[in-house]
């Protein structure tokens, strides 16, 4: 492996897990609105009345 080579992927290897969450305001909001379609779902076809 080239020398090169060894620098890139160190570098990587180091800075990889230094990410910020990614809009969590959004994936709040979109496990919620799954939820109320999935509570929807369940309501409309319960047959147990």
């Amino acid at each position: 492996m080239s020398e090169h080579a060894s620098t890139v992927l160190t570098t990587l290897a180091n800075e990889g897990g230094k990410h910020e969450n990614l809009y969590p305001l959004g994936a709040g909001i979109g496990a919620l609105a799954t939820l109320l379609v999935l509570l929807f779902i369940v309501t409309r076809f319960n047959k147990d009345r």
